[in-house]
């Protein structure tokens, strides 16, 4: 039995950790910039379900993680994933793996997609912010998490809010279409 992904499969993974990449290249700066990456990782693994959406996701790090520069800014290297929004980037895992069993498990229902998202969201900001405080503490000297939520979660709810709201939708639309041409 051959342990190989279908050609179509890796297309797939290729097309999606570049449309992540493009996403994060679109920023409003701050000290975690406002990026398209929540949107992209949510739209993808929601239309590839787990298994790609998982694989897609975890290119995108290994592409960063090796100098490329996918990550906002234009950035890549190991140290970007290291730093203090590193664990935002880990945390798209978390999102991939939450949205990806509830589209595998109960469908792609608008009220799931939307709930999904939005939990798989909230784990990246709970891993991403539990990261964000102990490597700032390292680097720079303690931080209540009240603060770190404050730099780094409120200013994102309604803007992530909106980025889910968007993703469901595309996906509503652009998952029969894939549909047809032999997606899950």
């Amino acid at each position: 039995m051959k342990n190989t992904i279908p050609i179509r499969e890796l297309a797939l993974i290729a097309m999606g950790a570049a449309l992540i990449a493009i996403c994060s290249w679109v920023a409003i700066p701050a000290a975690i910039p406002f990026t398209l990456q929540t949107f992209a990782v949510c739209l993808v693994t929601a239309l590839f379900g787990l298994r790609t959406g998982l694989w897609t996701v975890t290119v995108y790090l290994l592409l960063g993680a090796v100098g490329a520069p996918v990550f906002s800014g234009f950035q890549g290297g190991i140290a970007a994933l290291l730093g203090t929004t590193g664990g935002y980037l880990i945390g798209f895992l978390f999102t991939a793996l939450i949205v990806g069993l509830a589209v595998e498990s109960l469908g792609r229902k608008p009220l799931v997609l939307f709930a999904a998202m939005a939990v798989g969201i909230l784990a990246c900001y709970v891993f991403g912010t539990a990261w964000f405080v102990l490597v700032y503490a390292r680097k720079s000297g303690p931080i209540g998490v009240g603060t770190a939520l404050a730099w780094c979660v409120l200013p994102y709810l309604l803007p992530d809010a909106a980025k889910i709201a968007l993703a469901t939708l595309l996906t509503g639309r652009l998952y029969p279409l894939m549909k047809k041409g032999g997606a899950k």
